[in-house]
């Protein structure tokens, strides 16, 4: 989808607009500069056309050092990623000279820049028009985050806007569909993804070191094997947050966030040798929130307890990826040696033998019948002083293979009302559905609606 990227100095209201859009409250909204330290996506909810809106305040700087460097930080990522910026001023405090900064580097910059101008709560407010048009971004949209005023001008801007790319998506899903399955290699720095990469090519073709981090770009290196067309997309290692300490770390990282996202499928290579680290565990918990297939590849196995016996060494190796990685409980996992470049071929027979049970969807009756079995051994739990419970009416299995060689089906369940599906009982209902449907690295997604009983489906038992 295309990218909207919200942006400004500190304290303009730029996370009370990113909630607006969201629909959701989201970002913190506070009036202390710089509340918002991490950058917040999510699907936007107010606009006709789909995109996703990014709120990038507060990234990668202190404000107590100044907001020079914030400014620049802040406005370089949203040139690098996104298709549409909204810079948002402050109607209240005028024109200041970190906007004028700010703009500047934007009209270079050459992205299309919507300017929006907020906390115009009344017309005392309407001549900032004039002084922010000084910016050289056209007349401005005003708005007012705090009650919702001007948002139908801002959406429709935004949608005359995004509705010219939808072009480009179409082009974009035709060279992913030509470019065969997509892999890609995710993991902390110094995991071993480059040479995992050089192992598969029998090429030096990724620099290898053992300095952390030398990888700063996602890169695609088709490869073939047996007539099958892949894609691997090399990725920077992903750092904790607090350690991206400058802007190539921090665009480093958002590249390997959108290499998942553009994945098939993610490796997420782990240093067995090392042991699974909390960054090993964020890394699988952006794959699991992206709702991506994944293999976990066990790089370093020849160091690992390498005096014992191989069996003893195999079940020690998935006995910690099950304890420590336990949220990721659907990603079966391969033992390889980078260095030694054994058994990396495991991982291409592993992501056919994934791609296949991909397809191991169930017929809608079938679907029905299991899912009706599933409430009765377990009914969900009543809500409101027991008056309220969830009712299944129907279900099927949305399959959209265009997007993706590994299409992920999401199970649409329509309910009496979606708000009484908690996320306990639709843990039980994925356990289940994995206990009579096994399809190893694919995640179970639910799409819960709620339809009127007038308005039930027909039963396809």
């Amino acid at each position: 989808m295309p990218t909207v990227a919200i942006v400004g100095r500190p304290n303009v209201g730029k996370s009370a607009i990113f909630n607006r859009l969201a629909g959701r409250r989201i970002a913190i909204v506070h009036d202390q500069p710089g509340v918002t330290r991490d950058r917040l996506s999510a699907p936007c909810h107010a606009t006709q056309h789909p995109c996703t809106i990014i709120d990038t305040g507060g990234i990668g700087a202190t404000l107590d050092d100044g907001f020079a460097a914030q400014v620049t930080l802040e406005a370089d990522i949203a040139i690098q990623t996104a298709d549409l910026i909204l810079f948002v001023v402050d109607a209240h405090e005028g024109l200041t000279p970190i906007d004028q900064s700010l703009a500047e580097k934007l009209r270079k910059a050459g992205v299309p820049v919507v300017l929006v101008i907020n906390k115009v709560d009344d017309k005392k407010h309407e001549n900032a028009f004039a002084e922010m048009s000084r910016l050289g971004l056209g007349d401005g949209i005003g708005v007012s985050a705090e009650h919702g005023k001007g948002f139908g001008k801002l959406t429709a801007e935004m949608d005359r806007r995004i509705e010219p790319l939808a072009s480009e998506i179409e082009e974009a899903v035709e060279e992913a569909v030509e470019s065969g399955i997509r892999l890609a290699i995710v993991g902390k720095p110094n995991a071993g993804k480059s040479s995992l990469v050089n192992a598969i090519l029998k090429d030096e073709r990724t620099i290898v070191s053992e300095i952390a981090g030398t990888t700063r770009d996602a890169v695609d290196l088709p490869y073939e094997v047996d007539g099958q067309l892949f894609t691997l997309i090399d990725t920077a290692g992903l750092r904790p947050r607090s350690r991206r300490d400058s802007s190539v770390e921090v665009f480093s990282a958002m590249r390997s966030e959108k290499a998942i996202r553009r994945a098939d499928l993610c490796l997420l290579v782990i240093d067995l040798a090392s042991g699974i680290s909390a960054q090993d565990r964020k890394i699988a918990r952006l794959i699991l929130d992206a709702k991506k297939p994944c293999l976990i590849v066990l790089n370093k196995f020849d160091l690992f307890h390498p005096d014992g016996r191989m069996n003893d060494r195999r079940k020690e190796a998935e006995e910690q990826v099950k304890r420590e990685l336990f949220f990721l409980h659907y990603a079966p996992f391969v033992s390889v040696s980078a260095k030694e470049g054994t058994a990396v071929e495991q991982i291409f027979k592993k992501t056919l033998w994934i791609q296949k049970g991909a397809r191991n969807v169930p017929t809608t009756g079938t679907l029905n019948r299991f899912l009706q079995h599933a409430f009765e051994a377990n009914p969900p739990p009543t809500v409101g002083r027991g008056t309220r419970r969830l009712k299944l009416y129907y279900a099927t299995c949305a399959v959209n293979e265009r997007y993706s060689t590994i299409p992920v089906p999401t199970i649409v369940l329509f309910v009496n009302d979606k708000t009484l599906m908690n996320s306990s009982y639709e843990q039980y209902l994925a356990n289940r559905f994995r206990e009579s449907h096994p399809s190893p690295g694919i995640p179970v997604i639910f799409s819960v609606r709620s339809r009127r009983r007038t308005e039930r489906e027909p039963n396809h038992g």
